[in-house]
């Protein structure tokens, strides 16, 4: 997998700044990632996702083998459900967040990083047996995110398929602008939208149709880094930064979306000693008190002590102010705590504070709907990364 993504010419048409990430040419940003940030937070914003992978689960046995691989129960997702879920090997450490469609009793798909899709592949197929097929399929799907405020107005221009009572992390199969496409209501911004999964062949069309009729609405495209800022104020973790082989859900605060009623998944054990041991260091967010852009692998300190990691910072775009993510020592992780962050070897202070940063309802002054009940803590949604 790698190499270019079905809208690489797009994306230098639109005088994309273009990175090398996990193999893929992607666009950092087009106009500015502050820019592209703030736009997404108050209309719209159109990121390609394509190098994101795909891996379908079906037959007889799969739902028996998802239950034994993820940490999520299956049982209790119904079809045309989304779960925010990981795969874990036996010491409860994160082999991949993903998330899981089911389109049926018997079929589903993962939807991994990029990063990995093969080792993902690779980890299923060495613990599964019985009836069961399991595809890679990342070379048949583009995927498309269309995120914030007027996200729906504009999708709903293009397809017939009614999309105002399609809930959070729930998904339909529709037309858009003419072309069979998965719309899932998920993403990664914090803000409301819509990510779309169809055949590559029809990734120009989607993406040049979208620009077009989401002009009134002030739709642009948006780049990694802005995708990352988004998410970062949201407290969504990112493999390889907040999760990685060596980091369990219980230490990253995602101890909700553990289900230990089930009877056995792989890291069920580890984690269940992990629980009742209690943790060592769990992942916090800061916020900085005066300057400073806080880094990963910047160190954190309590007074002359290290006590902890910064695994993701950033200067907000909509707070103008130094935030981050990182893992504390359990006796330095409580609200209000004051730190430092080591910044080129000087200590500027920061404070341990509530995630997520962002909250879409309180920063748009908006009442919450009975229906959008289940997002009033996006943090909960899901956290898929790149």
């Amino acid at each position: 997998m790698g190499g270019k993504t079905p809208l690489y010419e797009i994306h230098k048409a639109y005088h994309g700044r273009m990175v090398e990430f996990a193999g893929w040419e992607i666009p950092v940003y087009y106009t500015g990632i502050i820019e592209e940030h703030q736009n997404v937070r108050k209309n719209v914003g159109l990121f390609d996702v394509s190098h994101m992978g795909e891996i379908e689960v079906s037959g007889k046995d799969a739902l028996v083998n998802l239950q034994k691989l993820l940490l999520c129960n299956i049982e209790t997702l119904s079809i045309s459900q989304v779960k925010y879920s990981a795969l874990c090997n036996p010491e409860g450490g994160v082999v991949d967040d993903v998330t899981i469609y089911r389109f049926s009793e018997d079929r589903f798909f993962l939807c991994v990083n990029a990063s990995n899709i093969e080792s993902d592949y690779q980890w299923i197929l060495q613990n599964i047996e019985g009836d069961l097929r399991v595809i890679d399929q990342s070379s048949v799907f583009a995927q498309l995110a269309l995120q914030g405020p007027r996200s729906l107005e504009i999708i709903q221009r293009l397809t017939p398929t009614q999309l105002r009572g399609l809930r959070y992390y729930w998904f339909t199969q529709g037309v858009v602008d003419g072309v069979q496409v998965i719309i899932s209501r998920t993403g990664y911004s914090g803000e409301d939208g819509f990510e779309l999964y169809f055949s590559p062949e029809f990734a120009i069309q989607l993406w040049e149709r979208l620009m077009t009729e989401g002009k009134q609405f002030g739709i642009q495209p948006v780049g990694l880094g802005a995708r990352d800022t988004l998410r970062l104020e949201m407290g969504f973790p990112l493999f390889g930064h907040e999760l990685d082989l060596t980091t369990t859900f219980l230490e990253a605060g995602l101890y909700r979306f553990i289900d230990f009623r089930k009877p056995f998944f792989i890291g069920k054990e580890k984690l269940l000693q992990q629980k009742m041991e209690g943790i060592y260091r769990k992942l916090v967010g800061f916020k900085m008190a005066e300057e400073g852009i806080p880094r990963s692998q910047y160190e954190i300190y309590k007074n002359e002590k290290k006590v902890g990691i910064v695994t993701s910072g950033t200067m907000s775009p909509t707070f103008r102010k130094g935030v981050g993510l990182g893992y504390v020592k359990i006796g330095e992780a409580w609200e209000g705590n004051e730190v430092s962050i080591i910044i080129r070897q000087k200590k500027f202070p920061a404070e341990i504070v509530k995630l997520p940063f962002y909250n879409r309802f309180l920063a748009q002054g908006s009442e919450i709907r009975k229906d959008e009940k289940d997002t009033t803590v996006l943090r909960e949604g899901g956290a898929l990364g790149y």
